[in-house]
């Protein structure tokens, strides 16, 4: 028999963490409408935005690619992530824990963790680079892997500082600061988008065709994008809430399936309107004479979204930049703080989380993870989407192949070697092809999450057939 867990102990904190939802608690797509829009418009999408011109991508391959790869990711959402929410209503820890054993979800949340960590560390870059234009501070290079200066190292540490604390008062802090700040900034991105748009003659297609063209050859550095690395990038960014089921955590108080769709807010407001906004104001300052000296000297252009918005609409610009910095960066570093919490649970949450801050404070003194913010993205959904396919493919092909769901809980385990050997193989096998072809990864993050799910279920049938 499985192990049941007491609703006191459940529902310790209102989360439910280890308990189904209950109906009463159920919620409608308008709950989730908001949080998907205001989520996904936010600092990442300043500095991935002016990464696609960098990559040399051509306005048909950006724009086709985006819509297509977006509405993939929509379609995961809605139906592999949503169903298995609503038809187990348990987060992602606590489902993957029943199956792969408490020993090993502690290695998963230490991955996750700090992931999440550099992710927000990217953000405190980018909120960087708007707090220090009033104090002349040199932005980083597109190249740029170490601090540039004492004043970015000093911006850095009070952003991260500040940051930091915020995230330790608690998600309904965090929460509330998002919630206020969205509608803000998805204004701001649109206005920024059609400021851009006009300063740079674009009227029409045609217009747009002429000042973006073909694209061109990619930055020193940096890769080729086709309409292929688009649509994957697109589909997959997010690879890690839907394809790896950490969005069960969320989707798990949908009333329904068809909330699923509600993502398509974050997908075309942020993934799409806001991504080809920030691309403008980023060809906008390529055609300054600023950057063309950059150029002419055999230079770099750098991608600072601080001095690109501000270029566009002013200080509404600077504004927004470091709200969207931030309001990534708090949820960011408050989930890692969970994350690390779950380790180390004798810790005071609000101790776990400043630390956690501190480590993210440090990720962004090194601008490397905000320059390299598309290949960042790529790997971080490719190394956490396998585990989502542990969970859908025993929840659909368990029964099948005539082995039980839930192992680890219901044999007392605290250790699934079938999960841990499924996800290293499939990624081990398809990060060294990528490597040694030099392909991106995000080509292989959905053939990574199938061999996963595969290799789980011969390893589970084997394993289970052993202990009988």
């Amino acid at each position: 028999m499985e192990k049941t867990t007491s609703p006191k102990e459940g529902t310790v904190s209102g989360e439910f963490e280890r308990q189904p939802i209950p109906s009463s608690h159920h919620k409608s797509w308008k709950k989730f409408l908001g949080m998907y829009a205001g989520e996904h418009a936010a600092g990442t999408e300043f500095v991935i935005g002016p990464l696609f011109l960098t990559a040399g991508v051509s306005a048909f391959d950006l724009i086709v690619g985006l819509l297509l790869g977006n509405f993939l990711a929509v379609l995961t959402w809605r139906y592999v992530t949503t169903p298995l929410a609503t038809a187990e209503r348990l987060t992602l820890y606590y489902k993957l824990e029943k199956i792969a054993g408490k020993k090993l979800v502690t290695g998963y949340n230490l991955a996750n963790g700090l992931l999440f960590c550099f992710l927000a560390g990217a953000m405190i870059t980018v909120s960087a680079t708007a707090v220090g234009i009033p104090f002349d501070m040199p932005m980083p290079a597109l190249t740029d892997t170490v601090p540039n200066s004492l004043s970015w190292v000093l911006v850095v540490l009070t952003v991260g500082a500040v940051i930091s604390i915020v995230a330790a008062r608690g998600y309904d802090t965090v929460a509330k600061f998002s919630n206020w700040a969205a509608p803000f900034m998805i204004a701001v991105f649109l206005i920024a988008g059609i400021v851009a748009a006009n300063r740079l003659g674009v009227d029409s297609w045609s217009s747009l065709w002429a000042v973006w063209g073909e694209g061109s050859e990619p930055f020193p550095g940096q890769i080729k994008f086709t309409f292929w690395h688009v649509l994957f990038f697109a589909w997959f960014c997010n690879a890690a809430m839907h394809l790896g089921m950490s969005d069960l955590s969320v989707l798990r108080y949908a009333d329904k399936n068809s909330v699923g769709w509600t993502t398509a807010a974050g997908m075309y407001v942020g993934h799409f309107m806001a991504w080809i906004s920030a691309c403008l104001m980023f060809a906008l300052y390529l055609k300054s004479p600023e950057a063309a000296a950059i150029f002419t000297s055999g230079g770099i252009p750098p991608v600072a979204p601080g001095p690109l918005a501000y270029e566009v609409v002013g200080i509404a610009g600077l504004i927004c930049v470091v709200i969207a910095g931030w309001t990534t960066a708090n949820p960011t570093i408050y989930r890692a703080g969970l994350a690390f919490q779950a380790i180390f649970p004798r810790s005071s949450t609000v101790k776990v989380t400043l630390v956690t801050g501190g480590i993210a404070t440090i990720a962004g003194l090194f601008p490397a993870f905000a320059m390299k913010l598309l290949d960042f993205v790529a790997v971080y959904g490719f190394i956490l989407a396998p585990v989502g396919a542990v969970i859908f493919f025993e929840h659909y092909f368990a029964d099948k192949m005539g082995f039980g769901k839930d192992y680890a809980i219901n044999k007392g385990l605290t250790f699934n070697w079938a999960v841990l050997a499924a996800w290293l193989i499939s990624m081990a096998v398809f990060y060294s092809i990528s490597v040694y072809f030099g392909i991106f990864l995000s080509f292989f993050t959905l053939p990574a999450w199938i061999a996963c799910g595969l290799l789980f279920l011969v390893f589970s049938k084997r394993l289970q057939s052993q202990k009988k």
